[in-house]
């Protein structure tokens, strides 16, 4: 099957590969250029008036949101410039002396509804009504537009202003920073002027004759101090506009950043100096505001920020409110290049999301999504076991199957596939990784317990159209990915990721026992995935993704031939095909944008067929997903909901021994329904609650809560609670147990009857935040303050305390985590990130012996990372410190005393280190060396038994520290825009 997908998708690769190397000039030929003027507002205008000029015979069409000027270059022999006025009018859009269609301009998006270049006061409408018998005319009460004239300076003004006028009755209401003009569309029965007026006035804003209130006006953020207006009129700012800039004055700026929700939030210790005098410089305050005294003909800054690349800015008119609005590396106003932080926490989420972005990720070698989390102190991957190289993720001192990991917000590698899940996911894949604690959105599903990870992988309309990571090391491992990524046309872009693992070093063993420290053999995967986006609200992704595992481990000399299934050597091995499908649809309504619905799809095909020794282990599910979400408002955006429905469908058959059978079908359908109350900037309340019917348990209710509080400059705190649900796989989860001599027991009090005859594991989740900024020796710094408890009303206990077994039954007493985490973030230097933590665990299990703290889980754990740039030389360099504390080892008392092993380990100590050259004025070309485990600490003696792998005592699940040494590697990354 790995053959036929490859040898299909060769034809693809050729096809992309070739159009995204094309050369790009051209011959001029005799075209006719002209400049319009189009009316619009927005980067959507932008696109639909750009797609309505683009006529046969038309070779170029760019319009300009600042300047309102279309450029236009096309053949006057298959076009004419009347065809492209009115084609463009057709959308909705005035140009020069043509009205756009009334129709298509009162059906355009809410943000797209610009001043009309003929103001024209909209009359009732009078319909005539004519039946069989009479005819009859109705005066018919329809929406009016109306111009008013509302004091301001910024875009935290616009939210503001745009938020108090959009009362009931009103349809849109748009405000322009740079005329001060605020255009209302509304039904005056329902809202009439005045109440708007009111409204405005009400949060500070002087409008016309109503002037606000005082006090009002007084708190409204630094930059939002606009001059007060007298009789409706601004006083002394129209003088200033013909003002020349050669002669010293205060330029004065905010430099703010738009969340999801279009939130803006001020950017604390931003440095901001002019370009022709360095020594002349500023940095934003608390508020995000700078004052920078401006010298002689001096008209270009340069703008720069911790995690940002730095760019230089020309000033339009030194005498405004210069507005640096960052939303995806994209400011409105002024346009800065860069990137956010390389880590960062959402401050606008009412969960607290930590995002990975891919700078971070590039700090380390990240082959694939388990070596992600390096360089990050909330999650710890781990080694399962000495053998397998199976890694799993470890969350609030919770294994990670209580973590939701999505990707996309679908359902990832869970199941069957979670164990091994992690490699199949490559590094060079993922565009950013959302870690979020605790409790999360009842949109998702029921399974969050611990949190969610989700991966964000790279979009085919936004990716570079070439992209090649290569990665080897000393151990013999070597990697190489390929993206390629086209944009077909306006609507449609296409995306194929590549990664191949080959690992062929058979004698790599650091503890000298005569087992490889990991498997050999090779793991590809892929993905092909399409966008497509219609300009009118409809988009959709769909694609397929396959993975191909062949692995073999077990003793160096083990050859698979003539060794398998006999007692000559031990060995174990894997071959995992698991193929996916996946679909995203989703439409927003043109006349609301709060409004939408989505649907989300997915299906897969799992085959694992391994083996462990002399023990067989085959299991194969089948998995289908659906989910279907809508969301609105209710009145203003202060009450938002969703409401939506979901079905998750799963076939499990596994085979142990080659004598259990395990087989299951279960099938979960729910609705749930989550209300958002987000009143200012400074509080936001989710609300979720879901019901579901589980084909094998019955039903069952998912209630949670998230809320967010700000109380003051640079503080938010965060309240969480809630509920998860999950079904355990026991034997996939736990496969480590398989490598081993250990008894399998699964004690079922109604024989083996649902999930293996066990109860649905049940968790309780409460979390409390703190997260503040402050400046630590005139330097941007945060600190943050985590407590999460996991309290389990029932779990499937994994019971290791007997050497001789693994036992599974249903929790009788009492199971909790509680988890302590302390963050500080801070610039000690400039373009050096400093990130130190501390994480305190307690996590406590009633086992049938007693209540013990969870195995081979340290209790505390101490974390720093240090990466340092020099841009104007391209060198990145990268640190990591890990300090481990001991941790509790199962008993091994019953062994005999040659086949015992302490009851708790060593503390120790892991650093990792990088260094990476970007080369070329595009810095497209990068070279990468790093080291992992620079202190050469592993764990001596892993495997429990290796001199007797077929006897009683033989174990490789005891592992607790790193299995191998010191590690070198190199890499290399070349991309194409």
């Amino acid at each position: 099957m790995k053959q036929i997908l490859k040898y299909a998708l060769i034809p693809l690769f050729i096809f992309l590969a070739n159009t995204s190397l094309k050369a790009t000039s051209y011959i001029a030929k005799q075209d006719s250029t002209v400049t319009l003027h189009v009316a619009g507002n927005c980067s959507m205008c932008k696109k639909r008036i750009e797609k309505a000029a683009n006529l046969p015979g038309v070779s170029n069409a760019v319009w300009s949101e600042d300047t309102q000027k279309l450029s236009l270059t096309y053949s006057a022999k298959k076009s004419t410039l009347e065809t492209i006025k009115k084609s463009i009018a057709a959308v909705g859009h005035d140009v020069d002396n043509v009205r756009g269609n009334d129709k298509a301009y009162a059906e355009l998006h809410e943000c797209c509804l610009y001043p009309r270049l003929e103001k024209v006061q909209a009359s009732p409408l009078t319909v005539s009504a004519t039946t069989n018998n009479s005819s009859a005319t109705t005066t018919v009460s329809v929406d009016s537009t109306t111009t008013m004239h509302v004091a301001g300076n910024c875009a935290l003004c616009k939210k503001r202003i745009e938020t108090a006028a959009t009362i009931n009755g009103v349809t849109s209401a748009i405000w322009d920073v740079n005329t001060k003009e605020l255009v209302v569309k509304h039904n005056h029965q329902k809202a009439p002027l005045e109440e708007i007026k009111k409204g405005i006035a009400a949060v500070g804003h002087d409008v016309d004759n109503v002037r606000a209130d005082d006090q009002v006006y007084e708190q409204l953020h630094e930059c939002c101090l606009y001059p007060r207006m007298e009789n409706g009129k601004i006083t002394d700012v129209k003088a200033k506009k013909d003002d020349h800039h050669d002669h010293n004055h205060i330029l004065t700026g905010v430099v703010v950043e738009e969340n999801e929700k279009g939130d803006l939030n001020p950017i604390t210790g931003v440095n901001i100096h002019w370009l022709e005098d360095k020594s002349k410089n500023a940095r934003t305050n608390e508020n995000g505001v700078f004052k920078l005294q401006h010298h002689g003909n001096f008209k270009k800054i340069v703008v720069s920020f911790a995690g940002m690349q730095s760019d230089t800015i020309t000033i339009k008119d030194l005498h405004e409110v210069l507005m640096i609005n960052a939303k995806s590396n994209v400011l409105s106003e002024v346009v800065v290049t860069g990137s956010r932080r390389s880590n960062f926490i959402n401050r606008m989420n009412p969960a607290r999301v930590e995002v990975l972005t891919t700078k971070e990720l590039f700090k380390a070698a990240c082959c694939d999504l388990s070596e992600s989390f390096e360089t990050n102190a909330s999650v710890d991957v781990v080694s399962n076991d000495a053998v397998t190289g199976s890694k799993q993720i470890q969350m609030l001192g919770l294994s990670g199957i209580y973590t939701q990991l999505t990707v996309e917000n679908l359902p990832g590698p869970r199941g069957l596939a979670a164990p091994l899940g992690l490699n199949s996911i490559s590094g060079s894949w993922i565009e950013s990784i959302q870690i979020a604690k605790g409790i999360g959105s009842v949109a998702n599903g029921y399974e969050n317990m611990a949190g969610q990870i989700n991966v964000e992988l790279k979009k085919p309309q936004n990716s570079d159209r070439l992209y090649f990571n290569a990665y080897a090391n000393n151990m013999g491992r070597t990697d190489v990915n390929l993206n390629l990524a086209q944009k077909i046309n306006n609507n449609w872009s296409t995306a194929v990721l590549l990664h191949d693992n080959f690992m062929y070093n058979k004698t790599m063993n650091f503890s000298d026992n005569g087992f490889r420290d990991i498997p050999v053999g090779n793991l590809f995967s892929g993905v092909n995935r399409w966008n497509y986006e219609n300009g009118k609200g409809f988009m959709a992704q769909f694609g397929i993704k396959y993975l191909n595992d062949d692995r073999t481990g077990g003793q160096t000399d083990f050859n698979k031939k003539t060794d398998k299934g006999t007692t000559n050597r031990y060995g174990l091995g894997f071959d995992i095909e698991r193929i996916e499908g996946f679909a995203k649809i989703g439409y927003v309504f043109p006349e609301n944008r709060h409004r939408s619905i989505g649907l989300q799809l997915a299906g897969s095909n799992y085959n694992q067929k391994s083996y462990f020794g002399l023990k067989n282990y085959n299991g194969e599910q089948q998995n289908g997903y659906a989910n279907l979400i809508f969301q609105d408002v209710l009145g203003t955006v202060a009450h938002k909901y969703r409401v939506g429905a979901s079905v998750n469908y799963d076939n499990y058959d596994e085979l142990y021994l080659d004598v259990q059978n395990f087989k299951r079908k279960e099938t979960v359908s729910g609705a749930f329904v989550e209300y958002t109350f987000s009143p200012n900037e400074k509080f936001d309340a989710v609300v979720g609650l879901r019901q579901d019917y589980n084909s094998l348990y019955g039903w069952f209710t998912t209630p949670r809560l998230n809320l967010r509080y700000a109380p003051f400059t640079g503080n938010t705190m965060r309240l969480s609670a809630g509920r998860g649900q999950r079904t355990a796989n026991i034997i996939a989860e736990n496969m480590s147990a398989l490598a081993s001599s250990r008894t399998l027991i699964i004690k079922s009090p109604d024989n083996f009857k649902n999930a293996y005859g066990l109860d649905p594991e049940v968790s309780w989740n409460t979390g409390f935040t703190i997260d503040q900024s402050f400046r630590l020796f005139n330097r941007e710094a945060t600190a943050s303050v985590e407590l999460f408890r996991n309290s389990f009303e029932n779990q499937v206990v994994v019971d290791y305390e007997n050497p001789r077994e693994i036992s599974f039954y249903n929790l009788t007493g009492k199971s909790y985590s509680n988890s302590l985490q302390a963050e500080l973030r801070f610039n000690p230097l400039p373009r050096l990130e400093t990130r130190l933590a501390y994480r305190l665990l307690d996590v406590q299990t009633d086992f049938e012996s007693g209540r013990k703290s969870k195995p081979l889980l340290a209790k505390h754990r101490g974390f720093t990372n240090l990466a340092y740039t020099l841009p104007s030389s391209g060198w990145s360099f990268d640190y990591t410190l890990n300090i481990v504390g001991d941790k509790r080892i199962p008993s091994t008392i019953e062994n005999p005393v040659a086949y015992q092993v302490a009851t708790k380990s060593n503390a120790y100590v892991t650093m990792n280190a990088q260094v990476s050259k970007d080369f070329g004025k595009n810095k497209n070309f990068t070279i990468y060396v790093g080291g992992e485990n620079l202190t050469n600490y592993f764990q001596q003696n892993p495997i429990l038994g290796a001199d007797d792998p077929f006897g009683s005592y033989f174990d490789t699940s005891l592992l607790w520290g790193p299995l191998t040494g010191r590690m070198f590697y190199t890499g290399v990354r070349f991309h194409i825009n």
